[in-house]
């Protein structure tokens, strides 16, 4: 519905402002006049510029999902009514884009849909994995429980999401700075000892000759050299969206020396995580493995639990089909066979997913550890190659005085 914003006057002669809801300025003027307005002046507020370029509408927040499921479940657990609670975490919602979509859901509930059916319209915001919980605690008649057991599960989402952004960040950084380096030298340094070798004449080493054409070439053509990186992007975008180019990509992560193991025990924590809040909260484990795999995030991984899915649909356990994948290692394999026998898979899986989030810190820590001295030195060969490149002329000329 369209927002209008109004001003009246009260029967103390009191003026007031507000924005509100309606269908229309005669059914607004019509409210107003009832609570007791006269003088009423409404004007329609004007759209917002996100509504006309999306591009610069703002995305909903993980934080603000995790507070929004906390509130709303302890509102539940009070006892007030559905529509009322989403009427309240409108009101406190700081974010334009969820406050909006918060008012479209209750509307929604309000007309008569449920909640989940609800949700299912704003996919951006609440994955299939949200809103299959939040229909098996409707069904269940403990939606409290699972949005507390959602918010948990969104939290530790996120601090492994941070970690690994944290681990990334570093070495992207340091790379970042070595071109910016690298780019300011070849632009701006060199030229001046380039001038400088001119008028001393004779011949220059092979090292300063060939930082001097690449600096000529960098000053030339930095108009291609920007066009070649960018053209790189588009093309590496467009083939890890194709099938066979993120199956290589994806592929090739889990491999990697270094960040390989690292993604696999993330993949790990996430998968244990996952299908253990939603087996814990009711959800059968054929469609929570269906859900788990399209939010795992990495291709192969996917893959594996797709095959162990129709494994399972043939009969066999789900420790048997995780084995022959080879992404699970064996002790994870082993405490699933061990889950399954004992009739506590979820309780299971949440162990391993609390004990593979510590393993995905102890990775990070040494990876940084291990990366710090690595890119320090990558950061010294490169700038201080240049240098001493830069120098050798002058190295020379000072042996021949000598």
């Amino acid at each position: 519905m369209p927002v209008f914003i109004w001003e009246g006057t009260t029967r103390k002669d009191e003026v007031k402002k507000g924005e509100t809801e309606a269908i229309d300025e005669l059914a607004l003027r019509g409210l107003l006049r009832r609570q007791g307005f006269k003088s009423i002046e409404i004007r329609k507020k004007p759209k917002d510029i996100s509504e006309y370029l999306p591009f610069f509408k703002g995305k909903v927040k993980e934080k603000n999902i995790v507070v929004f499921c906390r509130i709303f479940s302890t509102m539940i657990n009070a006892g007030l009514p559905l529509i009322q609670c989403l009427d309240l975490l409108a009101q406190q919602e700081e974010s334009k884009v969820f406050k909006k979509i918060i008012k479209a859901v209750k509307e929604d509930v309000e007309g008569g849909a449920s909640l989940t059916e609800a949700l299912k319209k704003y996919p951006e915001v609440f994955d299939e994995l949200f809103v299959n919980l939040v229909a098996a605690g409707e069904a269940g008649g403990i939606l409290d429980v699972i949005l507390v057991r959602l918010s948990n599960y969104l939290e530790k989402a996120m601090k492994l999401k941070a970690r690994v952004k944290g681990a990334m960040t570093y070495p992207a950084a340091v790379l970042l700075i070595s071109m910016g380096v690298v780019a300011l030298l070849l632009l701006k340094v060199i030229p001046v000892f380039q001038k400088m070798f001119e008028g001393m004449g004779g011949e220059l080493p092979g090292p300063t000759q060939a930082l001097i054409t690449a600096s000529e070439f960098a000053q030339s053509y930095w108009w291609f050299i920007a066009g070649i990186l960018v053209v790189v992007y588009i093309v590496f975008k467009r083939f890890y969206k194709t099938a066979k180019g993120r199956w290589t990509i994806d592929s090739l992560s889990l491999k990697a020396p270094i960040f390989g193991p690292l993604l696999k025990k993330v993949a790990v924590a996430k998968f244990s995580r996952t299908l253990s809040t939603m087996m814990s909260s009711g959800v059968p484990i054929m469609e929570g493995l269906n859900i788990v795999s399209k939010t795992s995030g990495n291709v192969i991984v996917e893959n594996a639990l797709l095959k162990t899915r129709q494994s399972i649909s043939e009969g066999k356990t789900i420790a048997e089909p995780l084995q022959e994948t080879g992404i699970f290692p064996p002790m994870v394999v082993q405490m699933i066979a061990v889950g399954e026998a004992t009739g506590a898979l979820d309780a299971m899986l949440s162990k391993i997913a609390d004990f593979y989030d510590d393993e995905v810190d102890a990775a990070v820590e040494a990876m940084t550890a291990l990366l710090e001295p690595v890119m320090m030195v990558f950061l010294g060969g490169v700038v201080g190659g240049m240098i001493i490149a830069m120098y050798l002329p002058i190295f020379k000329m000072a042996a021949l005085v000598g």
